[in-house]
């Protein structure tokens, strides 16, 4: 099992949604948990790191055990051992790159 690198590239917001889909609406602003530039480190199990968002985990986990254990097979990624997914946020969306490390 190799150890992947979890890093927040980025952070999204659409006040147009969140005004009509939020308690809060435009006030509520991008994700209060995540910031560009967070980096988080899995070493295997099904252990959240610590300080990443848990409903980011649940969305990311799949992704992240299939590299752990091996290259990503597919046509539409330009390196086999990473990849980028956002978590399903739709109103203020967070971008993250998962690497394999060596």
């Amino acid at each position: 099992m190799k150890k992947v690198k979890i890093t927040v590239l980025k952070t999204e917001f659409y006040p147009e949604l969140a005004q009509r889909y939020l308690t809060d609406g435009r006030e509520a602003g991008p994700c209060p948990i995540q910031t560009p530039g967070d980096i988080f480190y899995y070493d295997g199990g099904a252990e959240k790191p610590d300080g990443l968002c848990p409903w980011a985990w649940i969305d990311l986990y799949r992704a992240i055990s299939a590299l752990s254990n091996g290259p990503i097979s597919n046509d539409w990624y330009s390196h086999a051992d990473r990849c980028v997914l956002c978590c399903t946020d739709g109103v203020r969306p967070v971008v993250y790159e998962l690497a394999v490390l060596d």
